[in-house]
């Protein structure tokens, strides 16, 4: 059990090392609101290694410590916002088989629109909702990247405990 927990804050470290590498530099795609997600390498990983509760911890954990470090109230709002409705999205498509990269796209689109219908009743403005196409875009494609890597990531640790299991 206490390897289990180390191993759970080695992940929700790391989560909050990608966050705030993503804070100090800021990938510039010409598109306001559009981010990589690298932190959601690791939420998908914890995801297929652990189990959702466990991703849902270490998520939560990093939205809030990274919200109170580099962010304001709002920025707050709307992560833990698109948090939410991702990992729900996240959870339900792993348990309906999809690959690692199908449900890490439909994490990335849906963290998008929570993170848009957060800013439509924060703004009590609804042509909001006009940036939908750019947020879907976005986030399909940071989605199926950040699903390829963790792809990769979960075979990679699958090998590993493979060897290090008695024989």
């Amino acid at each position: 059990m206490s390897k289990r927990i180390a191993q759970i804050a080695v992940f929700t470290a790391l989560a909050l090392i990608f966050s705030y590498i993503e804070a100090i530099i800021p990938v510039n795609i010409s598109v306001p609101g559009v981010k990589l997600g690298l932190a959601n390498i690791v939420i998908v990983t914890a995801l297929y290694f652990f189990g959702a509760k466990e991703a849902v911890g270490i998520s939560l954990i990093r939205v809030v410590i990274i919200g109170l470090l580099f962010g304001n109230v709002l920025s707050l709002v709307y992560s833990f916002t698109g948090a939410v409705l991702s990992l729900a999205g996240m959870i339900i498509c792993k348990r309906l088989k999809l690959t690692i990269i199908g449900v890490s796209a439909v994490g990335g689109v849906l963290h998008n629109i929570g993170q848009l219908f957060a800013a439509v009743v924060i703004l009590q403005s609804p042509e909001i909702i006009n940036y939908y196409p750019v947020l879907f875009i976005s986030g399909l494609l940071t989605g199926i990247l950040i699903g390829i890597i963790s792809s990769k990531i979960v075979k990679a640790i699958s090998k590993y405990n493979e060897k290090e299991k008695p024989e």
